[in-house]
């Protein structure tokens, strides 16, 4: 397939001004203030984006791609979210993972789901394991899983400062990294540990506590929800001047509620000065977002959707920041990290996913891996039950 997209204002994430973009196959091959001169019999489609911003699609690397939930009975549990809630969102590479219920769902059923979004057009990988300790593997380590499955590219979401969790010891999650790093090391993967953080009052202390008692480097421990405390926030925020990059969740945030939104903690950490390249956002897309009372009971239930990615985008550019600012957190941050060498930026050689944005800063159009999946906000592809 070979497309041609003119006229579009590009952000890569840097902004490089008007310019046309070729993609042959999966890739970008140009990227020009000059239109290309093509033969004539190639069969290209050609597309006018008069203008309009051009940025990589979003990633999202925390999503729960079987669904998640089942915290207040089985019939609570999410159901997996189909294609086009990715597509679109904008999102053309997902990070999926297991969380509360790492029993029921299993680390092969996610590999199974990951495995049919990458042959239904969508970039995906994922992390063995889930809340709990032992972790869920497929293989019978962790170290074994990174190393011989393909999809799999860290372990996670290991729960720490929640209930819900295997109340994980330093020692626990000194192994679990261990194990993630060498799996890193002998593949070229990411070889990181995605933490879940509860509301619980011992925030990233085990992380810290890693960090001062260990060679571990510090990239290893990625924690998310950093947002749903303030004070966890700000713990967050100190622990990337030591190396680490933190996750915030685009979730729901009631006004009063002791939280920041996520487009409140991306200004924030900006405005703290922190290094910007160490902070990514998620949706969570498919999590459920179970309420509990002071006993730990379920009083309220929903779930997360990928559509809050740009919704925090858009938001944040009505706020006034500039797109090349902001962009980083929602693609080019989270591709570095993971190790996801053709994913993040528009430049020759990557993987062409694109997004060409409205007028409300919102997606209009959406390309992953070269094939458009969304034109003028509808799907015209869609997943194989939708």
């Amino acid at each position: 397939m070979l497309t041609l997209i003119k006229n579009a204002t590009v952000f890569a994430p840097d902004p490089l001004g008007l310019r046309h973009v070729f993609v042959a196959g999966d890739r970008i091959v140009y990227i020009g203030d000059a239109v290309p001169e093509l033969d004539a019999r190639l069969n290209v489609d050609e597309v006018d984006a008069n203008g309009a911003r051009l940025i990589p699609g979003f990633i999202d690397p925390h999503a729960h791609v079987t669904g998640g939930g089942g915290e207040a009975g089985f019939e609570t549990s999410v159901p997996a979210p189909v294609l086009t809630e990715y597509t679109r969102a904008g999102v053309t590479t997902v990070v999926g993972l297991l969380g509360t219920d790492d029993l029921v769902r299993t680390t092969s059923a996610m590999i199974a789901r990951i495995k049919a979004l990458r042959n239904e057009g969508l970039s995906a990988w994922g992390y063995t394991g889930g809340y709990h300790i032992p972790p869920a593997t497929l293989t019978g380590s962790v170290r074994s899983d990174i190393v011989h499955v393909e999809e799999l590219i860290g372990v996670g979401e290991i729960a720490i400062s929640d209930h819900r969790s295997s109340q994980p010891t330093l020692q626990d999650i000194v192994r679990l990294a261990s194990e993630a790093h060498v799996a890193g090391l002998m593949t070229g993967k990411a070889g990181v540990v995605h933490f879940h953080v509860g509301d619980g009052e011992r925030g990233l202390t085990l992380i810290r506590e890693a960090l001062d008692t260990t060679e571990l480097p510090a990239r290893v421990f990625y924690p998310t929800h950093v947002n749903r405390r303030k004070a966890l926030f700000e713990e967050a925020v100190a622990l990337t001047a030591r190396g680490s990059t933190i996750d915030i969740t685009a979730f729901p945030v009631e006004e009063g509620e002791d939280a920041w939104s996520a487009e409140d903690a991306l200004e924030r950490y900006f405005d703290a000065g922190a290094d910007r390249t160490r902070v990514t956002i998620s949706s969570d897309g498919g999590g459920c977002l179970p309420v509990f009372d002071e006993t730990g009971a379920p009083v309220g239930l929903d779930y997360a959707r990928a559509e809050a990615i740009p919704a925090a985008f858009a938001s944040l550019v009505h706020r006034g920041r500039a797109v090349e600012e902001i962009l980083p957190a929602f693609s080019t941050n989270a591709a570095r990290l993971l190790r996801l060498a053709y994913k993040g930026r528009v430049a020759e050689g990557m993987d062409a996913d694109l997004i060409i944005l409205d007028e409300d800063h919102m997606p209009r159009h959406v390309m992953a891996r070269g094939t458009w999946h969304v034109l003028d906000h509808q799907p015209i592809i869609k997943g194989t039950f939708e």
